[in-house]
């Protein structure tokens, strides 16, 4: 293993997640090496959720400093150079700078949901459907409501995008997180240019042309500059990264987590649950219409993908869970966050399959599929509800798919073809648990990798081996042939008993948003 390190034959992955900046490094068959991490949360000022650009830095730097740690504990080697690296991050948001390359505005998340007005506008003007956290909704708002910055814009990209562009000089994008920034037309793999020529037509004079904006698009495989100098000296301080290391392009996390789980080719899918939760599918014709649920974004390669995200994942279920590991501390018997949760999740098997008439709803943020431009966390029941652990706990979990579920409704409705779906995240390591209630919830088989957990990190670690490998084969089938051709996979059919059980659980989730609204009006 420390002759792929020292030979430079180890390819590295990094991805800016909600919670954790993760680095991982892999050799050239797609075992993992070494790992490091940075735990970081964003803030909120002003109304609107962001993270500081020195944030950005100090916590890449950590989670680099960790896994060069790693390496050096295991192997007794310092990494210096790779066969190529990537870098991806959460999709999505705003971050303007100007002509000299300083920021304009605090970078805005995701997870801002202020961009109604834009939003529905754009939707009408492009005719495909422009969620509230798109790039481009993020600069319309910024022009409709004529902040002062906006003439002043030269560039604008996201996270992954700007990382890579600190790091290698190069302002380009890998397509799937280009199709979180404007619309892409699958056949050219780059910006529609008839939806772009719209939007120009209606900015003109207030902004510059998107051509002059956007980051230049690129597919999986494709080499998208080298680290430099200064890139290497960002990241590791000690001056042991060599410059030169070939990246790949930059991704977003819905594409590594498709990577990830092998889900690139049409009628595969993936669902990723950390701070948000998304599905993703890969489509095999267009839809019908425009439907607010769902976006039109792409794989890494650029084939058109239908995405269901949701804004509230597994951030809730984790607070409840850091709440019971207190408890167990307070009580004299502490747990370790892996004991807590295996505990948790086996009562949550105990539980009855609609849950005993209880209802969670993991709302921290706004969630426009569920019509909320806010979020306020509750759990709800009845007089005549059970409240036990295990259905407290089958509630949570439950909770954690409802909005997704009340989206892949709508894809159902469209007779959108899908075999399998493959699901990755933190939340799938306790086996059996919530892979079980998440294929109840789609009423479709749930496959997990044994990689599932490494997510979205290992994920662009595999995006930049397949720009060393060099082999001439398309995406899927380097997966297939040269990642997963021998990986441990564990299948979970939906059982009928759930299936019913989460059908009960929906049908009162749906009908209680009326209370989360209340709450958000009142609270």
């Amino acid at each position: 293993m420390n002759a792929h390190i020292t030979e430079g034959r180890a390819s590295l992955g990094i991805e800016l997640g909600s919670t954790r900046i993760k680095a991982c490094l892999i050799g050239p068959d797609a075992e993992v090496l070494a790992t490091g991490s940075h735990e970081w949360e964003n803030v909120y000022a002003d109304k609107l959720w962001t993270y500081s650009l020195d944030a950005v830095w100090s916590g890449l730097r950590a989670a680099y400093a960790g896994l060069v740690a790693d390496a050096q504990h295991k192997y007794g080697v310092t990494p210096e150079r790779y066969a190529a690296m990537g870098v991806s991050a959460m999709m999505h948001g705003y971050l303007a700078f100007d002509a000299d390359g300083e920021l304009l505005a605090p970078f805005r998340t995701w997870r801002n949901t202020n961009t109604g007005v834009a939003a529905a506008e754009l939707t009408d003007l492009l005719g495909v459907n422009i969620p509230l956290r798109w790039s481009i909704a993020h600069l319309h708002q910024a022009v409709v409501d004529a902040e002062p910055h906006v003439p002043e814009i030269r560039f604008l990209t996201t996270l992954a995008g700007y990382v890579h562009w600190q790091l290698t000089g190069e302002k380009v994008l890998g397509v799937g997180d280009a199709s979180g920034m404007f619309p892409i037309d699958s056949a050219t793999r780059d910006y529609d240019a008839e939806l772009v020529e719209r939007y120009d037509g209606l900015a003109a004079g207030r902004v510059p042309a998107l051509a002059d904006l956007l980051p230049r698009v690129l597919v999986a495989g494709a080499e998208a500059g080298s680290l430099t100098a200064a890139g290497a000296a960002l990241l590791d301080p000690s001056g042991a990264l060599q410059p030169g290391i070939p990246f790949a392009p930059p991704e977003g996390d819905a594409g590594t987590g498709m990577v990830a789980t092998c889900a690139v080719a049409p009628r595969t899918g993936n669902v990723s649950a950390g701070t948000s939760i998304f599905a993703m599918v890969v489509l095999e014709r267009p839809l019908t219409e425009v439907h607010h649920e769902l976006d039109l974004v792409t794989t890494p390669s650029g084939d058109a993908v239908a995405m269901v995200h949701c804004n509230n994942g597994a951030s809730e279920l984790a607070a409840w869970a850091n709440m019971f590991g207190a408890f167990a501390a307070a009580a004299g018997v502490p747990q370790t966050p892996d004991a807590t949760y295996a505990a948790l999740f086996a009562a949550a098997l105990e539980g009855e399959a609609d849950a005993g008439g209880l209802l969670a709803y993991n709302h921290l943020a706004g969630e426009p599929i569920a019509g909320l431009d806010e979020g306020r966390p509750l759990v709800v029941r009845t007089p005549d509800s059970r409240l036990t652990l295990p259905n407290f706990m089958r509630a949570q979990l439950y909770g954690v798919f409802g909005t997704l579920a009340l989206g892949m409704a709508v894809l159902h409705g469209e007779g959108v073809g899908l075999d399998k779906m493959y699901a990755h995240g933190g939340m799938f390591r306790t086996a059996g648990v919530a892979q079980r209630f998440l294929a109840a919830a789609l009423d479709a088989p749930v496959a997990v990798a044994e990689t599932a957990s490494e997510g979205g990190a290992w994920g662009m670690a595999v995006l930049a081996a397949y720009v060393a490998d060099g082999a001439g084969r398309d995406l899927d089938t380097y997966l297939r042939e040269a990642v997963f051709a021998d990986a441990p996979i564990v299948t979970a059919e939906p059982e009928p008993a759930d299936v019913a059980g989460f059908s009960a659980y929906l049908d009162r989730y749906r009908a209680g948003l009326a209370v989360e609204a209340a709450a958000v009006a009142s609270l």
